[in-house]
């Protein structure tokens, strides 16, 4: 099996869709209450920036097999950056607007991780 790495991940599409969401995360949680800035605020920022971590520290392991795993764990930092947006809306820190651009987001990068994950399968 021929090693394939991705040198320039952060020049996939997911990956700046990745990062312009955690910037926005980074943004919208600053205007959170305080008492929440070591839980919800916390859990945000890194279940955000998870994202993109995970692409760029599997592009970089040895084989397209462990690419895939952690393209899989990006994939369920996703999904649980989408319930801590469900809970800030509740909780009344975001507003309904924000509230459907981010899932809105997420579950775009959610379907990209998804099609990733199976290109890289086909390479196995």
């Amino acid at each position: 099996m021929r090693k394939e790495r991705i040198n320039n991940v952060s020049e996939m599409d997911v990956f700046k869709l990745g990062h312009e969401l955690t910037l926005d995360i980074y943004k919208i949680t600053s205007k959170f209450p305080k008492e929440e800035q070591f839980d919800l605020v916390s859990q945000m920022r890194r279940a955000s920036y998870s994202i993109c971590s995970n692409l760029s520290e599997g592009s970089y392991r040895n084989n397209t097999k462990e690419f895939k795993q952690f393209c899989g764990i990006a994939r369920g930092s996703a999904a649980e950056l989408k319930y801590f947006i469900l809970l800030a809306k509740d909780l009344g820190y975001i507003d309904e607007n924000n509230y459907t651009v981010l899932l809105d987001r997420v579950d775009l990068i959610t379907k990209m991780l998804y099609k990733l994950i199976k290109v890289l399968e086909v390479k196995l």
